[in-house]
């Protein structure tokens, strides 16, 4: 049996993902004593955040078509398999967070790295009518975050 998603079912993970990249970079910043270090989960804590609102945005900003629900679900429990879903494929695993600021920086990567491969998965499950390009625009801000990771790391 196979499973069709919608943009906006996508969009949702997107947002619960981004919320626990929040937890995990200012856990990082508690277990960081170098300031400058502190600062820069911070400032990722805050990019996460800021991406939570611009995925809500773009959620917002779907065509009916695109957030038509796929399945019938008179109850909304396809919000709680979206949540636990997210809650599983990225920044989830992370029960203790290193002290090391290379071991945080790479399994932070690892995280972002994750969550593209989420989303690209994902992508295939998402009927062209339903906004399969728009997730296009996740990844693409994923990609940035490891970006941003991968300089901090060379620059130690």
């Amino acid at each position: 049996m196979s499973y069709d998603f919608n943009a906006a079912d996508i969009f949702k993970m997107a947002e619960q993902i981004e919320r626990n990249g929040v937890v995990f970079y200012k856990k990082s910043a508690e277990n960081t004593a170098e300031p400058q270090s502190k600062e820069f989960f911070l400032f990722m804590a805050e990019i996460e955040t800021q991406h939570e609102r611009t995925f809500a945005e773009m959620r917002a900003e779907l065509t009916e078509s695109e957030t038509e629900p796929t399945v019938f679900d008179p109850d909304d429990e396809s919000v709680l398999y979206l949540r636990a879903l997210a809650d599983t494929k990225v920044f989830s695993e992370v029960k203790a967070v290193p002290s090391s600021i290379q071991d945080i920086l790479n399994m932070a990567i690892d995280a972002e790295k994750n969550s593209i491969a989420f989303y690209a998965g994902m992508r295939d499950l998402v009927p062209n009518k339903r906004g399969k390009d728009r997730l296009d625009n996740i990844i693409k801000e994923e990609k940035s975050h490891i970006v941003l990771l991968s300089k901090r790391l060379a620059a130690i």
